[in-house]
């Protein structure tokens, strides 16, 4: 009987903790983790944070588990090109790979904006998803660069945060009324966003990048590219930094039979077809914490799905379906030295918001931290320079406690 092969496609923070997964569940077959980048696993949250801006930049935390307890053979500088579930192969650019069970974990890639491809624009246009788009940006941002980031999120907040930080002068394109307001309710994103002005951050809202010129081909003096935006004013700048997003990277699954749509469709257990199974920014899961189907862009999302995924895929090798993957959304930033944390889902919007410290709304920049109702629940905290506060009712949000429970102990104590 041959040796049973797991194939991991992705070589991310997922795919890292699929190898694990596998492992921990007492998989002694084969691995191979396949990776398009040239470099094993590593961290990219730091690539917007620490990357941009610690002197001297700091070396990549890496992911991969350690070669003797975890024994994987790492097909780096690859590049997946399609699948056939039925007959279980991989095609990549290097030639085909049978497998038994397959991991998909490739992640996600930034959008781009069409507008910034002009001839003599796109040399200052970046986006930041690998250590070498991080690197590129870095060498950009020197004191006195005019630096434009399209897109107020939080990837965009990073970058804003950092170029001011290398002694950049920084403008942030917003199209929407209130960045973050879907994900925070627009009340507590327009406090959040609001720590940008206070740290000398040119923020512009409702407005659109419309086209773009080489600065001499605009008539402007110096090098860079002027920007046309949606309000009919014009912008100069050095550097332009897209972060409006990003979709997941399912091009190459085209005639695999999967079920594609904003990632690739999983039950529960991160079943995708007979012997795939998917994780990280790539899955679109029923999340076994709150039943609703979505696919999250986090740190830890992606290492929790990563593991379930791996074990789940070799379980399912020995007839055993495995576990419903189960996650509570959790993110955190750094935006001019503030660290923000959230932890929850506003599916059903922003009911009700009580305050546990400090002051959002007469002093945002001092610390704070609140709760906020979803329906009947504790659907989220959110807490800035409030580690502790944030660690404390993390538990409430992971056990979909009820408001009237949670808040009414803490009036009564």
């Amino acid at each position: 009987m041959s040796e049973e092969h797991l194939v991991v496609v992705g070589a991310s923070l997922a795919g890292a903790r699929a190898v694990q997964g596998a492992r921990d569940a007492g998989f002694t077959g084969r691995v191979t983790l396949v990776g398009e980048e040239p470099h094993a696993p590593y961290d990219r949250p730091p690539l917007t944070k620490a990357a941009l801006v610690d002197d001297p930049e700091p070396p990549p935390a890496w992911h991969l588990p350690d070669a003797a307890e975890c024994p994987v053979d790492l097909r780096l500088g690859t590049r997946a090109t399609g699948l056939d579930p039925v007959a279980r192969v991989l095609a990549t650019d290097s030639g085909d790979l049978p497998y038994d069970a397959l991991v998909v974990a490739t992640g996600a890639r930034p959008r781009r904006l069409g507008v910034l491809d002009a001839p003599g624009v796109a040399d200052h246009v970046h986006v930041v998803r690998t250590l070498e788009d991080a690197r590129r940006l870095r060498s950009a941002l020197v004191p006195g660069a005019r630096v434009v980031v399209v897109g107020a999120g939080f990837v965009g907040g990073e970058v804003a945060s950092a170029a001011v930080a290398r002694g950049a002068s920084v403008t942030v394109l917003e199209a929407g009324p209130t960045p973050l307001a879907r994900v925070l309710g627009p009340p507590l994103a327009a406090i959040v966003v609001g720590l940008h002005p206070l740290h000398g951050v040119d923020l512009r809202c409702g407005t659109s990048v419309v086209a773009a010129t080489a600065a001499g081909a605009a008539g402007a003096d110096g090098p860079g590219v002027v920007l046309d935006l949606s309000d009919g004013s014009r912008l100069a700048a050095d550097v332009v930094v897209v972060g409006i997003g990003a979709d997941p990277a399912t091009d190459w699954l085209a005639g695999s039979g999967l079920e594609v749509s904003d990632g690739v469709r999983c039950d529960a257990t991160l079943r995708a077809a007979p012997g795939v199974h998917a994780a990280g920014d790539v899955a679109r899961w029923t999340n076994a914490w709150d039943g609703a189907e979505q696919r999250i862009e986090q740190w830890t999302a992606a290492g929790d799905q990563g593991e379930v995924a791996g074990r789940n895929a070799v379980l399912g090798l020995r007839g055993d379906a495995g576990e419903e993957c189960a996650v509570v959304p959790y993110f955190w930033s750094v935006w001019h030295g503030h660290r923000i944390q959230f932890a929850g889902a506003l599916h059903g919007g922003v009911d009700e918001v009580a305050v546990l410290d400090g002051d959002p709304w007469g002093a945002p920049a001092d610390g704070w931290a609140v709760v906020v109702r979803s329906a009947d629940r504790v659907g989220a905290v959110l807490a800035v320079d409030r580690p502790g506060v944030l660690v404390r009712q993390r538990r409430h949000v992971a056990a979909r406690a009820g408001w009237d429970e949670v808040l009414g102990a803490r009036r009564a104590g």
